[in-house]
């Protein structure tokens, strides 16, 4: 029963960060200090999979939008649809070449707390001040959208390659730059995550089971719901984001990511030493 909560509150801490620019990860580390699945393999494959929960999430939202081949759609909307899914495909490719390439090495260097609390703290800074100085918009949907500037936004997103940088931070505030609308920044953001998440999701479970991690099958009913619980807990959150952004900016976001900061500094550099 102890490991259903601790699934039941990491689950709701995985589908509330993941899509808002706050930084799933550092929530995670954060959370784990005092809520954490053993053993530690099983934890770590834990946090991973569950993200798929997210992903698809997105995918069920934006189903009818990213679906090229509805007979619901004219043969507009289906070029439209194709030329979104090009963006993405553009937009995801630095991340993947990068990821794989030093995937390893952050996972050993950087995954850690202090990286994690820098990172909120610097991005943090950054979302108030470019917020603080955002113009208007000139894109205002995907389809305006260049392939230059899909690619830029993949640029930003490797960014997020560092921990606690956040994936969505780095891509809706390059996108923001770069002259989308925050409604347009948010959208191709989840957009992105898709390939990006089963990219890097499939690529870490890979490499556990090359590793020979073992798993019980209470271990495997425990990450079935903890990826339920994360999907049901993103769409939540992403429906009420989408509105928040309608009508809000993002300091709100910078600025909690500063205390989060603030608190894991209070914590990991005095309390837990």
């Amino acid at each position: 029963m102890f490991d259903i909560i601790k699934v039941v509150i990491l689950s709701l801490v995985e589908g509330i960060t993941e899509f808002i620019p706050v930084s799933s990860t550092g929530h995670l580390i954060l959370v784990n200090e005092f809520i954490k699945l053993k053993p530690e393999s099983f934890a770590n494959m834990f946090s991973i999979i569950i993200q798929l929960g997210a992903i698809l999430s997105v995918i069920l939202i934006y189903f009818n939008k990213l679906n090229p081949f509805s007979y619901k759609k004219s043969a507009s909307k289906k070029r439209e649809t194709i030329e979104i899914w090009k963006r993405v495909i553009i937009g995801v490719l630095p991340a993947a070449v990068l990821g794989l390439k030093f995937d390893d090495f952050i996972d050993e260097k950087l995954m850690n707390p202090y990286v994690v609390m820098t990172t909120l703290f610097v991005w943090g800074i950054v979302i108030i001040f470019i917020e603080a100085r955002h113009k208007k918009a000139k894109i205002k949907s995907i389809s305006d959208m260049s392939y230059k500037t899909a690619l830029l936004i993949g640029l930003a997103q490797c960014i997020a390659l560092v921990p606690g940088t956040s994936r969505s931070a780095a891509t809706i505030i390059g996108a923001m730059l770069l002259g989308c609308s925050r409604t347009v920044s948010a959208e191709f953001s989840f957009f992105l995550a898709i390939p990006t998440m089963f990219g890097a999701t499939s690529l870490k479970i890979v490499k556990s089971i090359l590793r020979g991690t073992p798993m019980s099958m209470w271990q495997v009913f425990l990450i079935l719901l903890g990826t339920v619980l994360s999907f049901i807990f993103a769409l939540i959150v992403i429906r009420k984001f989408m509105k928040y952004v309608k009508e809000h900016n993002f300091i709100a976001f910078g600025l909690y990511r500063v205390v989060l900061s603030v608190v894991m500094a209070i914590y990991f550099l005095i309390i837990a030493k």
